[in-house]
């Protein structure tokens, strides 16, 4: 038996009658304030930045061996610094070594500060050195000591070209610690900057790198490093025929530089044809940070996601989702979802590209939450739009497994399948209305209106609304004959869910309940009010409504409920 509803003014009952009409671009999730806190989470995920280990205490020659090269510039998959060489020295003679080091600080930034050359490369070296343990402690000495800038000097000295390579080493591990705007204030980024022309490979990866860390820290210490022009040298990088440790570090940096809104300048276009051809990569390190950089560039360049669909790069994407590695479906997934924020004409590309099947499968399989999270989100993007692309997702078979999600997951994803559910039901025709409800969807989309989501307990009211009026509809013009879709939501609890909306901390919300309200349940709410409790809670409507009806769930064709 329902309760009877806490009535409004006649003022705000009349005008809740004026049923609010379906917002499109809400409905497509651009929402500034969702955007944002999902481009937080992805540049914890993304963005890092990375020390380069000293790989002995010996120092370093111009060009260091294979093994020790493998190992100083293999960038890892994480923030955490990469790993030691196969035959490290003892952990006791590193300590040992770098304590006694330390004691004779003053006399190697007197040696920094000289003007003999080679005094000058020993005494950096030395420096480099002391960083490689990592200690926040030592980095804090060294910055004290005030040779920083000193070190940004030596980047412009082209001879030795040694001591631009340890120059450029220490500063990059200064960049990768929680310092890294004083390496940007010292003025080391322009210099930096003009080593990635420079004829020396090893020079040029190690600014890259520099550069890279500094980018990742900020958005001020990106946008230095964007206004001394660091693309345009960076891209060229790519034309060349570079080892693979060397094309990670710069699809890193790449990554790094494109997080963020890009200025106008920016030659967006280059950055993805580059970005084309990474995402076809073997190397699932360059493959990722590829994948990122598209991200960034279609989150935050405007025209980007038109931009993205231009270079050609959604086939590849699509196929991606079926890649094994969680690591590379995360910046995939988020690419998509992002792509599929765009108007319907974009959407339509990625559909024809048949990615319905594979969401189907990411929704139906054990993937992470985080992965079937952004594949709801695409449904419910795709959802958002045309009624051939509500179709194409239910010939997919993905509706399915997004109302299993909707009655069976946890809260968070939840509530993106019910976006993906509510969009449907809002903008669907009739067939996909009664193709929805005949699958259960409405007892778990009532349920969703227990959230605190304005956005989504709205869109949910819309779905529903647009569910009760296929239901009037199937009642075929007789007036006798109960909304069996109505019928559904009262006796599984949803008017009680209907009638708390009245307290909802929002007027659109509150306006669309009452409309729901009064123009589904107003007769049985007044009757209930005078006739005494009975265990049925739809005893009151026994003369008009056959017991079967009121019996069964709703069906595909509503019309049925109303024979006898």
């Amino acid at each position: 038996m329902p309760r009877v509803p806490r009535r409004p003014s006649d003022e705000a009952r009349r005008g809740a009658y004026k049923p609010p009409g379906v917002d499109a671009a809400r409905s497509r999730r651009r929402r500034e304030d969702r955007l944002l806190a999902l481009r937080r989470r992805n540049r914890d995920a993304g963005l890092f930045k990375r020390r380069r280990e000293e790989p002995s205490l010996t120092p370093a020659p111009v060009v260091p061996p294979p093994d020790a090269a493998a190992d100083a510039t293999a960038p890892p998959p994480s923030s955490e610094p990469s790993s030691p060489p196969s035959s490290p020295p003892p952990a006791d003679a590193l300590r040992a070594a770098a304590d006694a080091e330390l004691e004779g600080l003053s006399e190697m930034v007197d040696k920094v500060w000289s003007d003999d050359t080679a005094t000058q490369l020993e005494a950096t070296v030395q420096f480099r050195k002391l960083l490689s343990d990592g200690k926040n402690s030592t980095m804090i000495k060294i910055i004290r000591a005030d040779v920083l800038p000193r070190f940004a000097e030596f980047l412009s000295r082209q001879r030795p070209p040694q001591l631009q390579m340890e120059a450029a080493w220490v500063l990059t591990n200064i960049a990768a610690s929680d310092y890294t705007l004083l390496v940007a204030e010292c003025g080391a980024v322009p210099r930096l900057v003009e080593l990635l022309e420079s004829p020396d490979a090893n020079i040029r990866h190690q600014a890259t790198w520099a550069l890279g860390n500094i980018a990742a820290d900020m958005p001020s210490c990106r946008e230095t490093v964007l206004d001394h022009g660091a693309v345009t040298p960076l891209l060229a990088q790519f034309k060349e025929d570079m080892k693979v440790s060397v094309l990670r570090t710069a699809t890193w940096a790449l990554s790094n530089l494109c997080f963020g809104k890009l200025p106008a300048e920016i030659q967006v276009k280059s950055i993805l044809e580059i970005i084309s051809l990474l995402i076809h990569s073997a190397d699932e390190k360059i493959l990722a940070d590829a994948c990122w950089a598209l991200y960034y560039i279609c989150d935050g360049v405007e025209g980007g996601i038109q931009d993205a669909l231009d270079a050609g790069v959604c086939p590849q994407l699509v196929k991606l989702l079926m890649h094994a590695s969680a690591n590379i479906l995360l910046p995939v997934i988020t690419s998509l979802a992002r792509i599929s924020a765009g108007d319907d004409t974009q959407v339509q590309v990625i559909v024809e590209q048949g990615i319905l099947p594979c969401l189907a499968q990411l929704l139906a399989r054990n993937y992470p939450k985080i992965i079937k999270k952004q594949a709801c989100l695409i449904v419910s993007n795709i959802t958002a739009g045309s009624k051939d692309q509500i179709q194409a997702v239910i010939d997919a078979d993905v509706m399915n497994h997004v109302i299993v999600l909707l009655k069976t997951s946890e809260t968070d994803l939840k509530k993106e399948a019910a976006w993906a559910i509510s969009n449907a039901a809002s903008g669907g025709s009739s067939d996909q209305i009664q193709y929805l409800v005949s699958r259960g969807c409405l007892e778990p989309l009532c349920n969703v209106l227990k959230y605190q989501d304005v956005d989504l307990v709205y869109t949910c009211l819309e779905g529903l609304q647009n569910i009760l009026v296929e239901g009037e509809i199937g009642k075929q013009g007789n007036e006798s004959v109960t909304n069996p879709y109505a019928q559904f939501i009262l006796e599984n609890g949803g008017l009680d869910n209907l009638e708390e909306l009245q307290d909802f901390d929002n007027d659109a919300v509150y306006k669309l309940a009452m409309t729901l309200l009064e123009r589904y349940w107003d007769e049985e709410v007044s009757d209930d009010a005078n006739l005494p409790a009975s265990k049925d809670g739809s005893a009151e409507n026994v003369e008009t409504v056959p017991e079967d009806a009121a019996a069964q769930p709703p069906v595909p064709a509503p019309s049925a409920d109303g024979t006898e």
